[in-house]
């Protein structure tokens, strides 16, 4: 797939997108990713981007004019086919695994950030196709919103993961919190590896770990439980999880 980024400061994409996953997702041309800076497409001698809102009021607004232009030179020097934009900002939709998933087939990304008051609204109205927000707080740009969703949906795209089904086993991917995880040394400070997790018996291992993330979704984010697919093994187990939850009073054991 393709991403395009529209940002006042491209320097800021260089370092993340270098490393790791991301980089050799984009060795393997898995992900072609692009980065432009808004101010080389703005006019005149100051190649000014940003002006006061009308009406009054504090702080500046990113200018139609160059965001436009910047648009229709990436689709000029692209394949057949327009990008679908989007805008990162705090009123658009909420960042969830589904909503990567989502993103991660379609085949052409531009993502849009926003600075300092945000966008013309004229931006919003005739180009943009749909707005993401990563929280329900607010940023002093949308660079890092950016990164943010780039990597949530790489982690979709075919490949990019060593192991194909990783992704299937996220928090959020089946609507749980993922369970721990342990790795060498069997004892550390005191605190051993379960002994599930070194039997060798995969349908015990397997069940352990369903069961930690049920375990953990229960006492970190318990709505999550109302939309999980659970079956009545899982419905058994959060049973016994709210019995040992109740307060003792003298009569439940």
């Amino acid at each position: 797939m393709r991403i395009d980024v529209l940002t006042l400061f491209p320097a800021m994409f260089s370092a993340y997108l270098g490393e790791s996953i991301l980089q050799r997702a984009q060795t393997a041309g898995l992900i072609a990713l692009h980065v432009h800076n808004i101010r080389d497409y703005a006019a005149g001698k100051h190649r000014v981007t940003d002006e006061p809102p009308y009406g009054g009021g504090g702080g500046m607004v990113l200018k139609p004019e160059p965001i436009f232009a910047a648009v229709d030179a990436i689709v000029a020097g692209g394949d057949a086919g327009r990008p679908k934009v989007v805008l990162l900002a705090p009123q658009g939709r909420r960042l969830t695994h589904a909503v990567a998933a989502e993103l991660a087939a379609e085949p052409w990304l531009l993502f849009l950030c926003g600075r300092y008051e945000g966008v013309d609204e004229r931006v919003r109205e005739l180009l943009v196709v749909d707005e993401l927000s990563i929280g329900d707080y607010v940023l002093t740009g949308g660079e890092l919103a950016a990164l943010v969703v780039i990597d949530a949906l790489a982690r979709h795209v075919p490949g990019v993961l060593g192991d194909e089904h990783a992704a299937e086993r996220d928090s959020f991917a089946d609507g749980l919190l993922e369970g721990p995880h342990y790795t060498r040394p069997e004892i550390f400070r005191g605190r051993a590896v379960p002994d599930v997790l070194r039997s060798g018996h995969a349908a015990r291992i397997q069940r352990w770990r369903r069961e930690q993330a049920l375990r953990r979704t229960w006492q970190r984010r318990p709505e999550l439980l109302l939309a999980a697919d659970l079956d009545e093994a899982d419905r058994l187990f959060l049973l016994t999880l709210a019995r040992e939850m109740e307060p003792y009073d003298g009569t439940n054991g």
